[in-house]
């Protein structure tokens, strides 16, 4: 039997697109029905949609017409999945806070199916705080996001805004529907974040690591089957509830849920920036701002990756290097050092922000050229997972 794909479309100049995709998705063998905000049809054409798609488009919350062959519940329960490509800021909102004052928001609110967006805008609209705790929710609630793309856009600005190519949404369905499980029952453990270490009950030390890169790896490796358990320091993150997901603050507990958790697991990606000192004496109240200058004693912490890589029997291991200079020499002497099987390894510093969205990173192994993979970070956590796979076989 078909699937069937309810394609909403929302008011953006990328509604183009939206006629590409669906007979795209037809190709490929789906039936798709289309339901188009009234915005939407300033750019697209309800003739063009319903020549293209073979079936009414459907637009009206309240249409007698419509409602005599099929009301917006009946229409709710017939998808398989409710795809909305492109899906603007104004649409990610009602969904995220349950708007039902449109055919597609009513829609989304009265199905069970699952429901796919692929976000289209500005921008500086996609940046927003905003749009993007918006994002934070719907991800929370198991909807899927197919990332927009970086690029020049309508509006004349250069950036993350534009609506994903048609064929690779396409893809993306096909993978929804029949998942590829490249990592199928493969255990995977990966640590991600900074570390916090206690100067006093209110101050710490740490550093600017995001997560972004481990938590993208992270659901990569999900995406494609694996079984991944996540150890995480303190972010502004979320990870879909398929991830197995521990957290903790300081690098003692870090160490401390590897060790619990390495023997289970057939590859471990350090992917978390460790701190490398701790405060010898943690004071047990705050420390008053007495004296001009302060010391503090610091002592080193236990090098979790060194460790891991010494076990007898160790997983798969893979290492990060982030370096502000001589990126491949300390990189690949770290992957010596540590005994590790792959180091990936990046430039940091105040020219490369930890918190980017963006990352350009070097995989080295052992007597093989540097391989260099430059990109979002979540489409770089795709190009590893693959990298990996085709070396490691199946």
């Amino acid at each position: 039997m078909r699937k069937k794909i309810l394609l909403g479309i929302c008011g953006g100049i990328a509604a183009y697109k939206s006629l590409e995709l669906l007979r795209l998705l037809q190709d490929t063998g789906y039936e798709v029905r289309c339901v188009v905000t009234e915005s939407a049809l300033q750019f697209v054409t309800a003739l063009s949609l319903q020549t293209l798609s073979h079936h009414p488009v459907y637009h009206q919350l309240f249409n007698l017409e419509q409602e005599q062959q099929i009301s917006h519940i009946a229409l709710a329960r017939w998808a398989d999945v409710i795809l909305i490509a492109p899906a603007t800021a104004n649409c990610l909102a009602k969904l995220a806070h349950g708007f039902a004052d449109d055919l597609l928001s009513t829609l989304c609110l009265a199905t069970t199916a699952p429901i796919i967006v692929v976000p289209a805008m500005n921008t500086k609209m996609w940046e927003n705080s905003a749009t993007q705790h918006n994002i934070q929710i719907l991800t929370s609630r198991h909807i899927k996001i197919i990332e927009p793309e970086f690029g020049s856009q309508a509006c004349g600005e250069i950036g993350l805004g534009r609506m994903a190519k048609p064929n690779n949404i396409t893809r993306a369905i096909q993978d929804f529907f029949q998942p590829t499980s490249h990592f199928a029952n493969k255990t995977i453990l990966i640590s991600a974040g900074p570390t916090r270490e206690a100067i006093d009950p209110v101050r710490y030390i740490s550093n600017r690591s995001s997560g972004k890169m481990g938590y993208a790896l992270a659901e990569a490796f999900a995406d494609l089957g694996a079984k991944v358990t996540l150890i995480s320091g303190p972010v502004a993150l979320t990870c879909s509830s398929k991830i197995n997901l521990i957290k903790i603050t300081s690098a003692d507990e870090m160490r401390n849920s590897v060790l619990v958790e390495i023997e289970k697991n057939e590859i471990f990606i350090s992917a978390a920036a460790v701190a490398d000192y701790r405060v010898k004496e943690i004071a047990a109240s705050k420390i008053k701002k007495s004296s001009a200058e302060i010391t503090l004693e610091l002592v080193k912490n236990p090098d979790i990756l060194a460790e891991i890589g010494q076990l007898s029997k160790h997983p798969f291991l893979i290492g990060f290097a982030a370096e502000t200079e001589n990126l491949e020499l300390n990189a690949r002497q770290k992957l010596q050092t540590k005994n590790c099987d792959l180091v990936i390894a990046n430039l940091v510093g105040f020219e490369h922000g930890f918190d980017s969205d963006f990352n350009e990173v070097l995989l080295l192994s052992n007597g093989k050229p540097a391989i260099k993979i430059a990109g979002e970070k979540k489409q770089i956590a795709k190009e590893i997972a693959t990298y990996l796979f085709k070396s490691l076989g199946p």
